[in-house]
């Protein structure tokens, strides 16, 4: 009995003195730790296709130094196109052809940019856009809000990039 309740502790020292290693320690630590070189202001450069709807395209393409502009675009009726610029500073600007509202829009990370909408001078939308891995996918939560500012609807929709 004692042989084994040393055999036993013995095992769980060891296995303990393994998993304490500096090196295997710090394995996901420096797998996390890999620099992402998207380029949040320029990944999303080209042309997008609702997953859903093939009358909500998206186009990105440069604006000014370091910025962007957005068109949405429906080829059914391209009289409801509407387009936006942004220098990624969080500062609203107008939105061609949505009279009365705006768009701000600010990086959160390499993958990631947070969208708010304003129409009528209250946010009543903001939209969390979030590129794959291979940054040809755009993940959009479109998280809806009252004059209040309480949540009142979320929905998600998917755009892939269009292939050359």
């Amino acid at each position: 009995m004692r042989y084994r309740n040393l055999l036993v502790c013995t095992a769980a020292f060891t296995a303990a003195l393994f998993a304490a290693i500096p090196s295997l320690a710090q394995a996901p630590a420096a797998a996390a730790a890999q620099k992402d070189n998207t380029d949040p202001r320029t990944a999303r450069f080209g042309v997008w296709d609702n997953s859903t709807n093939p009358n909500n395209v998206m186009t990105y393409e440069g604006h000014e130094k370091g910025g962007s502009k957005l068109t949405v675009s429906n080829p059914s009726n391209p009289s409801q196109d509407w387009s936006y610029v942004t220098l990624f500073d969080g500062k609203f600007q107008p939105v061609t052809g949505q009279p009365g509202s705006e768009t701000a829009v600010e990086i959160i990370n390499p993958k990631s940019i947070r969208i708010l909408n304003k129409r009528d001078g209250l946010v009543y939308q903001v939209v969390i856009n979030t590129l794959s891995e291979d940054n040809n996918t755009i993940s959009n939560e479109y998280i809806r809000m009252d004059k209040e500012g309480k949540i009142t609807g979320v929905t998600h929709v998917t755009y892939n990039r269009r292939k050359k």
